[in-house]
């Protein structure tokens, strides 16, 4: 039981430290590139509408 929880907990710390480096570089890449923010702000106003109207076929 020791061993599972330890591999466990091995797993989330390697999972941090992966996701901690990918937004580091994205943090950089994201000051630089100017068509890279228009893209993704772009990007996340169309995800929102898109749950919006998930939301609102399921209220119906």
């Amino acid at each position: 039981m020791y061993k599972e929880t330890m591999g466990f907990v091995k797993g989330i710390g390697a999972g941090i430290v992966a996701s901690v480096a990918v937004a580091a570089v994205g943090s950089q890449m994201m000051k630089k590139n100017r068509h890279l923010r228009r893209d993704a702000h772009r990007a996340m106003h169309a995800v929102g509408h898109a749950m919006q109207n998930v939301e609102h076929m399921f209220k119906a």
